[in-house]
C-alpha cells in the first residue's frame, strides 16, 4: 500500500510540472507613427497643457449645467452599466477557463440493501446483504503543452479589452452629452433670434397697414410684409421641437425618462463659449490615450493566444484519473483501512485522424489573429484621422465664423440705413424687407457657426481620447483561481 501511495505522490508531483507552452508569444506591434500632426504641430509645452485638460475637458466650456449633466450621465447611463456587466462576465469567464489547470474532485455515497434468490443452482444465492460505499473521484488533465495557459492568457486579454471598451463608451457618452447640450442651447439662441424677427416683422406689418390706410403705402407693401411675417413664424415650431428632442436625448443619456429634463432645460441660456486655446498634441500621445486602440491591441493579443490553444489540441492529452472508494457490508467497517479500494492511472490520448479538423482550426486561429492585427492597425489610422479631421474642421469653422460675424455687422448697418431712407421717403419698402431677411439669415447663420465651433472642440477632445483618465469605472475584481492575474 505504501508503495502504491508513493506512486500516486510521484504522479501528482509530476503533474505540477508546467511543461512547455506552444504557440507564438505576443509581441506589441511596432508603430511607425509620424512625429507631428499635419494640421497642427505641437510643442512639448502644448502637449503638457493638453494632457492637463483632457481628463475633465468639458469644464473648459465653463458651464455649470453641463458639468452637472456630465456627472449625472456618468452615474446613471445605462450603456455604462451594461458595459460593467460585460466586464464582470469576462472576468468570470476568465476564472472559469483558469480553473481548468486544477483537478476536479467529486464525492459520492450509497447504501444498498438487497436479497438474492436462493433457489437457483448457479450462481448460488447469497441471501440478504448490505453494502455501504463512499467515493472520491478526481481527474486532473495535465497542461503539458500549455493549452489551458494559452486559453487563460486569451481570456485575460479579453478582460482587459472589456475594460478599454467601457472607457471608450464613456468617452462617447461624454461627447454626446456635451454635443446634445450645445445643440439645445444653440437652438434656443436661434429660437430667440426668430422670435425677435417675428416681433420686428409684426411691427413692419402694422406700419405697412397704417401707411396703406393713409394712402401713402401700397397693398403690395402690406402683402410683402405679411408674407415675411408668416415665413418667420413658420420657423418657430421646428426650433421648439428641436429643443424638446435634445432634452429627450439628454434625459435618456442620463438613464432617465425622455421628458424628465424638459422643465430643467427649458429656460433659455446662451451657448457656452469655446475654450481659450486649441488642444495640440502628437500622434504618440493620442495612441496612448485612446481606449479603442488599447482594446484593439488586447483583442489581437487574445487572438494570438488562441493559436497556441489550437496547436495544443493536436498534441497528446495526459490526465490522471484517481478513485478512492471504501466499501463494506457493515457501516462501522466503512471507515477502516481494510475497506479501502483505490485506483490511479496515467492516461494519454492522441488524435490519429480527424479529417483535417484540428489543422483547419489552427489555420483559422492564425487567420483570426492576422485579422485582429490588421484591425489594430486600422484602429490606429482611424484614431489619427479623427484628430486630423477635427483640426481641419476647427480651422475652417473659425475662418467661417469670422466672415459670418462681419456679415451680421454689415447686415445690421445696411438695415439701419435702408430704414432711415424709407422713413425719409427716399427708398421703397421692399429694400427694408430684403435687409430684414438678410439680418435674420446672418444672425441665424452665426448662431449655427457658434454651434459648429463648440462641436469641433468636443470632437477634438473626443478624438484625443480625453475623459476617462480620472474616472474610476472598474468594479472591484472578482475572486480568481489561484495562479491567475486579476485585471
Amino acid at each position: 500500500m505504501r508503495r502504491r501511495l508513493s506512486l500516486i505522490g510521484r504522479l501528482l508531483a509530476g503533474a505540477t510540472l508546467t511543461g512547455c507552452t506552444v504557440g507564438p508569444n505576443f509581441a506589441h506591434p511596432k508603430l511607425d507613427l509620424p512625429a507631428q500632426f499635419t494640421e497642427r504641430p505641437a510643442t512639448p509645452t502644448d502637449i503638457a497643457m493638453t494632457n492637463a485638460r483632457l481628463a475633465n475637458w468639458w469644464t473648459s466650456f465653463d458651464d455649470p449645467t453641463l458639468n452637472d449633466l456630465i456627472a449625472q450621465a456618468i452615474a446613471g447611463n445605462l450603456d455604462l452599466q451594461i458595459a460593467r456587466q460585460r466586464l464582470l462576465q469576462a472576468r468570470d469567464e476568465r476564472d472559469e477557463t483558469a480553473s481548468g489547470a486544477y483537478p476536479t474532485v467529486d464525492f459520492g455515497a450509497s447504501a444498498t440493501r438487497a436479497r438474492a434468490s436462493t433457489t437457483v443452482e448457479y450462481p448460488p444465492g447469497f441471501g440478504n446483504y448490505h453494502a455501504y460505499q463512499l467515493g472520491f473521484d478526481a481527474s486532473w488533465e495535465l497542461d503539458i503543452f500549455g493549452a489551458n495557459r494559452r486559453a487563460t492568457e486569451a481570456a485575460n486579454d479579453k478582460v482587459g479589452a472589456s475594460i478599454e471598451q467601457r472607457r471608450a463608451i464613456l468617452i462617447s457618452l461624454l461627447s454626446e452629452v456635451a454635443a446634445d447640450y450645445a445643440t439645445l442651447r444653440a437652438t434656443q439662441v436661434r429660437l430667440s433670434i426668430a422670435q425677435d424677427n417675428v416681433r420686428i416683422a409684426q411691427k413692419v406689418v402694422s406700419l405697412a397697414e397704417q401707411e396703406d390706410a393713409q394712402g401713402i403705402g401700397t397693398t403690395l407693401g402690406t402683402l410683402q410684409a405679411k408674407a415675411q411675417l408668416e415665413q418667420t413664424q413658420a420657423v418657430l415650431p421646428g426650433l421648439q421641437a428641436g429643443i424638446a428632442v435634445m432634452a429627450h436625448a439628454i434625459g435618456v443619456l442620463l438613464g432617465r425618462y425622455p421628458g424628465d429634463l424638459e422643465a430643467q432645460l427649458d429656460n433659455p441660456q446662451p451657448l457656452m463659449a469655446t475654450p481659450a486655446t486649441i488642444p495640440a498634441t502628437i500622434p504618440a500621445e493620442v495612441i496612448a490615450n485612446r481606449p479603442d486602440v488599447h482594446e484593439a491591441e488586447l483583442r489581437y493579443a487574445a487572438a494570438n493566444a488562441q493559436i497556441g490553444v489550437a496547436i495544443a489540441a493536436r498534441l497528446p492529452h495526459l490526465s490522471i484519473p484517481i478513485s478512492i472508494t471504501p466499501e463494506a457490508s457493515a457501516f462501522n467497517q466503512l471507515f477502516t483501512f481494510a475497506s479501502l479500494t483505490f485506483s490511479a492511472a496515467l492516461a494519454a490520448t492522441q488524435h490519429v485522424y480527424d479529417g483535417g479538423k484540428l489543422r483547419a482550426q489552427e489555420r483559422a486561429a492564425r487567420a483570426a489573429a492576422e485579422a485582429a492585427r490588421l484591425d489594430y492597425k486600422q484602429t490606429v489610422l482611424t484614431a489619427l484621422q479623427d484628430v486630423e479631421d477635427a483640426l481641419v474642421h476647427l480651422q475652417a469653422d473659425e475662418a467661417a465664423h469670422i466672415s459670418l460675424s462681419a456679415s451680421v455687422r454689415d447686415a445690421r448697418k445696411s438695415l439701419g440705413q435702408s430704414t432711415q431712407l424709407y422713413n425719409a421717403g427716399l427708398s421703397d419698402f421692399l429694400t427694408v424687407l430684403t435687409d430684414e431677411r438678410t439680418v435674420f439669415a446672418s444672425r441665424d447663420a452665426l448662431a449655427g457657426s457658434d454651434l459648429s465651433l463648440v462641436e469641433d472642440y468636443i470632437a477634438l477632445f473626443k478624438a484625443l481620447g480625453g475623459g476617462w483618465q480620472t474616472i474610476d469605472l472598474d468594479p472591484p475584481a472578482t475572486p480568481t483561481s489561484p495562479g491567475t492575474t486579476s485585471q
